[in-house]
């Protein structure tokens, strides 16, 4: 089940530009629920736990179609059809760089595409595999706006920006794309701020090209062995985001609770 957005309206102030309060660290019923100024709205990128050990050896979340990446996830969510049509889909036209070019997050905990791969739902997007596992088989990795548009270095060249927000899925003909900071940040308020509609659950938020690993800050977990697994993992890296486990993330959509 989504988790219901807050009926109050929200005032939006911040921009991608500027610095804002650091993110929360702490997994909660909260999570999920729109934040005040868009910097410190939460994004959330996830993967199968085996590939988590590949992440931290590059000390990035690489993009598919960076040229650095070493080798393919051992577990590939997008099925090939998917790859091809978000490596062939630009961001602003001719020139600018591919969907593909960018490490994609989700804007909700609760996001359409997330809740498929929960319940196990058969889409065209997903690879063969991925709807034969378990969703505590997965992984979600937690940064912020602000993180992330600091991490990039906030450069802003049209067309090639440090981050594109979508209004839906990025390999759809339909889906509108803030090619500068300027559009993305448009885009963005107007998700946030939209608590009337289910918008923000098919939205994507891309990173150009990588995510250094330090930038995440929470990484949530279904249960104590994912958890154990996932330290297991982090121990012998440089990195240390706070572990959760947060049950309702990875529940089967009509088992989530509502706020």
């Amino acid at each position: 089940m989504v988790v219901a957005p807050p009926p109050a309206p929200r005032q939006v102030k911040s921009s991608l530009r500027t610095t804002s309060a650091p993110p929360r660290r702490v997994a909660s019923a909260a999570e999920g629920k729109r934040p005040a100024n868009v910097g410190e709205q939460r994004i959330y990128h996830v993967t199968h736990m085996s590939n988590l050990a590949g992440i931290l050896s590059s000390g990035s979340l690489l993009a598919d179609q960076n040229e650095t990446l070493p080798a393919r996830p051992r577990v590939d969510i997008s099925s090939s059809e998917n790859r091809d049509a978000r490596r062939s889909t630009l961001v602003a036209g001719p020139g600018s760089p591919s969907v593909a070019s960018h490490v994609p997050f989700f804007l909700s905990p609760n996001a359409s595409l997330w809740e498929g791969i929960r319940a196990q739902t058969p889409d065209d997007r997903f690879s063969p595999a991925t709807t034969s596992f378990a969703a505590s088989e997965f992984v979600v990795l937690v940064s912020t706006v602000t993180n992330v548009v600091k991490a990039q270095g906030g450069r802003d060249e049209p067309g090639r920006a440090p981050i594109v927000v979508t209004d839906g899925d990025a390999a759809d003909a339909r889906t509108r794309f803030g090619a500068t900071l300027e559009a993305s940040e448009r885009i963005l308020r107007r998700l946030v701020a939209d608590t009337e509609s289910d918008a923000i659950l098919n939205a994507e938020f891309l990173v150009r090209e990588s995510v250094p690993f330090d930038a995440v800050t929470l990484v949530g977990i279904a249960n104590d062995r994912a958890r154990d697994a996932v330290r297991a993992i982090l121990g012998s890296s440089a990195y240390h985001p706070r572990v959760a486990v947060y049950p309702p993330w990875f529940a089967r959509p009509e088992d989530a609770p509502a706020d």
